[in-house]
């Protein structure tokens, strides 16, 4: 039996690669871009697009009325953003309220707003996309202030909500993609998009309850916070 994902930041990289994969063994899929009518590869798939902006109160409320009673089995909270590494003597404070309102209370933001969709759904799984730079373990070399306390946020986001619906029977994970050659990644990761997404597809579908709260690996493995 399908099952309906959301799946936010779908118009390239990972995101647009999850909707590609899950419509092709026929889940419903909903994706979503800020501008839909530039998302021409998403488009081309043939699944459901909506706008929405993460880091927009107004965006996330209207795209959650857009969904009105629908359920969904899984959300994945993967729109998100990097900024450049200054060291701190340069770093623009501004970096880091963009890179929290997108990365942190985005993904919070979207959940809170389809909470009622999740729990009319089946599975009750919400999946946020993170990164190993949020964890504050493997921080060994500095910088990239914003982008590290962002996604450490979002670590943290996703440990409260894990327990606090853990009653309800929902999973809520952080999944890191492992370094990816997108736009954001750059040329120089050594993944492909296409083993990413294939091996964050494999932990996502043997999710179970007990995995509610981790920090994951797309091998599966724990990451240490």
């Amino acid at each position: 039996m399908s099952a309906t994902y959301v799946v936010t930041g779908a118009n390239r990289g990972i995101g647009l690669e999850l909707c590609r994969r899950l419509s092709a063994r026929g889940e419903e899929v909903i994706g979503t871009a800020r501008d839909p009518e530039a998302a021409e590869e998403l488009r081309e798939l043939g699944i459901r697009i909506e706008a929405l902006d993460v880091a927009d109160p107004e965006s996330v409320e209207r795209f959650a009325r857009h969904l009105e009673e629908a359920p969904v089995d899984v959300l994945v909270n993967n729109a998100g953003a990097m900024a450049v590494g200054n060291p701190i003597d340069r770093l623009e404070l501004d970096e880091l309220d963009e890179l929290f309102r997108i990365n942190s209370i985005g993904p919070l933001r979207v959940t809170q707003a389809l909470l009622h969709n999740l729990r009319a759904g089946g599975r009750k799984q919400v999946v946020h996309i993170t990164s190993k730079m949020g964890s504050i373990d493997d921080n060994t070399t500095g910088g990239y202030y914003a982008y590290r306390s962002s996604k450490a946020a979002l670590n943290m986001i996703n440990r409260s909500l894990a327990l606090d619906l853990k009653d309800e029977g929902f999973t809520c994970i952080v999944l890191h993609p492992g370094w990816v050659r997108t736009r954001m990644g750059g040329d120089a990761a050594p993944l492909t998009v296409e083993e990413s997404v294939e091996g964050m597809l494999r932990v996502l579908d043997g999710l179970e309850p007990a995995d509610s709260g981790r920090f994951i690996g797309l091998d599966g493995e724990p990451i240490p916070w």
